[in-house]
């Protein structure tokens, strides 16, 4: 059974060329390359054509993409997935705390990518992993994988476009004033670090809205349970964003967080709201706050 992913589409304009149609269905021009070079196949009516092929209305171009092969650091592993959806395009997945989304030079094996590989191999799936939205090692909750390079290639659109979006809930140092708020503040790397950011000048645009949810003292000491709102993707971006206002995050010790209440930064996203990147449909996932953030809260 050929395994290739698969699309198909009908011709819609009388006279055009394959390749314009092709561009006009957002199949990219590396997608096309390796289409022609690394074993993929595209055809119109059941026969295979070349792009300078002029098309008629009705005709179906069928694109099979070529098999994706792993990266050759990435060890397929078969550890335990918390699948929250899943179709032929996209697996949205519920990420514990303390695993990595990809391997590291630290944590080389049990990430999220390392299992996905294994589960897409048991599956019979002839493709590797793309992640849509990344987490830090220490954050849990959702996020999104495309299961081949073209889903990642249309997602990555989205992203671009703002149309993919996500919401994160944090417990933080000392009570924030504002209720809500809007932090623009560009990113970049500190310069005595390779891991820490910080707000500077030089940096990338970053745009995060903070809404508080509730303020309360565990012990004497001042926290508030916020709800973040990422516009941009930036390294960090969440952590940084509050020690810029003056609140770590509890448990972020590379930012001046505490440990002596959980022993991760208090971050989650609870929310991922987005369009299917092959059927336009809306999606909206859910997860709730992992139970050390709970007992946090119900301090």
């Amino acid at each position: 059974m050929d395994q290739r992913f698969t699309l198909r589409f009908t011709a819609t304009k009388e006279g055009q060329l394959l390749r314009e149609a092709l561009s006009e269905w957002r199949i990219s021009k590396r997608a096309l390359t390796a289409i022609k070079f690394e074993g993929g196949l595209l055809t119109v009516n059941g026969l295979e054509r070349n792009v300078r092929h002029p098309l008629q209305i009705g005709d179906i171009v069928e694109v099979k993409f070529p098999p994706e092969e792993k990266s050759e650091g990435l060890v397929v592993e078969y550890g335990l997935l918390r699948i929250i959806y899943e179709d032929e395009a996209i697996l949205v997945l519920d990420k514990p705390a303390h695993q990595s989304t990809i391997p590291s030079r630290e944590h080389p094996t049990q990430s999220i990518a390392n299992n996905v590989c294994g589960y897409f191999e048991q599956q019979g799936l002839a493709s590797t992993v793309h992640v849509v939205t990344r987490l830090d090692r220490d954050t849990s909750g959702l996020l999104c994988i495309a299961k081949h390079a073209h889903i990642h290639h249309l997602t990555g659109l989205a992203q671009r476009g703002g149309e993919i979006s996500r919401e994160y809930e944090a417990i933080v140092h000392g009570h924030v004033v504002l209720d809500k708020q809007s932090i623009i503040a560009p990113i970049g790397r500190k310069e005595t670090s390779i891991i820490e950011r910080e707000v500077r000048e030089d940096g990338q645009f970053a745009h995060t809205d903070v809404k508080v949810l509730s303020r309360f003292n565990i012990q004497g000491e001042p926290m508030s349970h916020v709800r973040l709102k990422l516009y941009t993707g930036r390294t960090h971006q969440i952590r940084v964003h509050m020690v810029h206002l003056g609140h770590s995050l509890v448990g972020d010790e590379l930012y001046g967080g505490s440990r002596m209440y959980i022993n991760r930064q208090a971050l989650h996203c609870v929310s991922l709201q987005m369009l299917h990147p092959l059927s336009g449909e809306y999606l909206q996932f859910s997860s709730p706050l992992m139970d050390d953030m709970q007992r946090l809260l119900n301090n």
